[in-house]
């Protein structure tokens, strides 16, 4: 993958920038997509290209329009004639309990978590075929666990999970397809889930006694893209251990 090129969604911020940064480190040019954080993506693709020039290059969209998703995939293609690998990392995340879910949540947390993932490997697909690369979907633990008061959310990573595997197998033996599952990692911003209380209880009922940081999460996309060469279908949880007692 030395000098491949790895599109990235949701790479201006939190995992998605540590992932762009690990890749880049690895010797991989990057494409860093954004939708709203546009400054954010530019800061890291001037940081990244001071290191090594003509590295990173950046593409904004909005992965709920279907249609941009195509655009999203040309774009990053073109940025350095070549496609190695896929990350969809991008994610919406809030709670939907059961009798307030209205269809805004449920295209929200679908089109973001599923809908777009899928789109977008199928565009990706036949540049990927050519230079026999990878995809590597971020999934969650919770795929498996269901999270109480978080039914759409369930609901849209089991099905990223799902697509995950049908996906290795309708894409071999060109392209792999892989997931990494993380558990804790990083708290929400807005602070409306996981109180103290509960963030202490997640904490203690992880058997490595701690949250994992965004670097765990991206050496996993890392060794699932570069390599893997044997492995596919498969999703690795990076969550300390933590869904063995869920």
């Amino acid at each position: 993958m030395q000098d491949g090129a790895v599109l990235i969604t949701g790479a201006a911020r939190r995992i998605g920038a540590s992932i762009a940064r690990c890749l880049h480190a690895a010797g991989a040019r990057v494409v860093l997509h954004c939708h709203h954080s546009r400054a954010e993506a530019e800061a890291i693709a001037s940081a990244l290209n001071q290191a090594r020039a003509d590295s990173c290059a950046v593409v904004q969209g909005d992965l709920l329009d279907v249609a941009a998703l195509e655009r999203i995939v040309d774009e990053a293609s073109a940025a350095f004639g070549r496609l190695d690998g896929l990350v969809n990392n991008a994610s919406s995340f809030f709670a939907t309990p059961l009798g307030a879910v209205g269809e805004r949540e449920w295209d929200d947390l679908i089109g973001t978590n599923l809908r777009a993932p899928l789109f977008l490997a199928q565009a990706a697909a036949p540049h990927l075929k050519q230079t026999r690369g990878a995809i590597v979907n971020v999934v969650d633990i919770h795929a498996e666990r269901p999270l109480k008061d978080f039914v759409v959310y369930t609901v849209a990573k089991s099905g990223l999970a799902g697509l995950t595997r049908a996906l290795a197998l309708e894409l071999a033996p060109d392209v792999r397809v892989n997931g990494v599952s993380p558990g804790a990692i990083l708290w929400p911003d807005d602070g409306r889930h996981f109180d103290p209380r509960e963030r202490t209880r997640i904490t203690a009922q992880t058997p490595m006694a701690r949250t994992g940081g965004p670097e765990d999460v991206a050496g996993a996309v890392k060794y699932l893209l570069f390599d893997a060469p044997f492995v596919t279908g498969q999703i690795l949880a990076v969550d300390g251990g933590r869904s063995l007692h869920l």
